[in-house]
């Protein structure tokens, strides 16, 4: 049985680096859900859709790499906070409107939610707004 922080950790890294649910299943509960107060994830609600949307973000931006700022543990409560920021820029095809060219530094927090070793819950916190102007999409 791996530990919450070896399966945040390599969620983490399978989430950011767009290999979508086939690879992020496999640390999360089946029906596992994803909250966020952003207007960009509007509709997403499972892990399995938030997992695919971030495969597809890589498609505009594929140079998107998260930076780990801060990875803490609360044991009592099952939870791992991650804060990170994420660099990309829209080069690629895809988005709201034509490649811009422009970069972006977006700053967000995962709250992962544990039942067991496996994710139950993510919650992100992001400001998509201040994300989407520095790329030129808003």
């Amino acid at each position: 049985m791996a530990s919450i922080v070896e399966t945040a950790e390599r969620f983490f890294q399978a989430c950011e680096t767009g290999q979508g649910w086939a690879e992020c299943q496999q640390y999360c509960h089946p029906g596992a859900t994803f909250a966020a107060q952003a207007a960009a994830l509007q509709g997403v609600d499972s892990l399995e859709g938030y997992t695919e949307w971030m495969k597809g973000l890589l498609t505009p931006l594929p140079d998107g790499r998260a930076e780990v700022r801060t990875f803490a543990v609360d044991e009592a409560r099952q939870k791992v906070l991650v804060y990170g920021v994420f660099h990309g820029t829209h080069t690629g095809e895809g988005g709201p409107v034509p490649p811009t060219g422009k970069s972006a530094a977006a700053d967000y927090v995962y709250d992962i939610d544990f039942d067991g070793d496996r994710v139950r819950h993510l919650t992100k916190i992001w400001n998509d707004g201040a994300t989407m102007q520095q790329l030129g999409w808003a």
